[in-house]
């Protein structure tokens, strides 16, 4: 073999990575546009986070916003209906999970559930669990909660499922207090 013929190896082996690489970096160049429009649009991350007074809500009253396409209840509920939840025994519900990102991993007590130590703020996504329709509230329903008249789904005073054909109970989002008056959900 002589010294040409391991230039012409060696200038062969070099096209072909060249090549390679020319083609990866192109493949990447119409890849990546097809990726990057699957990432949120600027106006779904700017709502991914947003502020409500509650200032104006009364006791015995609910408050509906609409956040990240869904409903969220948020009901400042009276101290019959606090005692009213917090005296359903566990083993009375179909769904003991609370449901409660902020508190995960915890079972579906009443105090599991509410924003707030006391119970009067309660927080959840207006969606029923079961085929997601939109829950009548306001004390509607046997257990005096939220009632999804489409399938006959009735939640207690908590949001929790009691009967009928929805698996779980209301969903709680991601919601804090930043201030006296003003809840943060996202």
């Amino acid at each position: 073999m002589s010294h040409a013929d391991d230039n012409a190896g060696t200038r062969r082996d070099f096209l072909y990575y060249a090549t390679a690489g020319a083609g990866a970096v192109a493949a990447g160049a119409v890849v990546w546009p097809l990726v990057n429009q699957m990432n949120p649009s600027a106006d779904v991350q700017a709502l991914s986070s947003i502020f409500v007074d509650v200032s104006g809500v009364e006791v015995g009253a609910q408050l509906t916003v609409n956040f990240l396409g869904k409903p969220v209840f948020i009901r400042r509920r009276t101290a019959e209906e606090i005692a009213e939840a917090r005296a359903v025994e566990l083993s009375a519900l179909s769904d003991r999970d609370s449901q409660n990102p902020n508190r995960p991993g915890t079972d579906a007590s009443d105090v599991n559930r509410t924003l707030d130590a006391e119970g009067e703020w309660l927080v959840m996504t207006g969606v029923c669990t079961h085929l997601g329709c939109v829950p009548l509230g306001n004390g509607a329903g046997d257990f005096n909660g939220w009632f999804c008249p489409c399938h006959g789904s009735h939640y207690d005073s908590s949001g929790r499922i009691r009967r009928g054909p929805a698996p779980e109970n209301l969903w709680i989002p991601v919601a804090s207090f930043i201030d006296e008056t003003t809840i943060q959900l996202g």
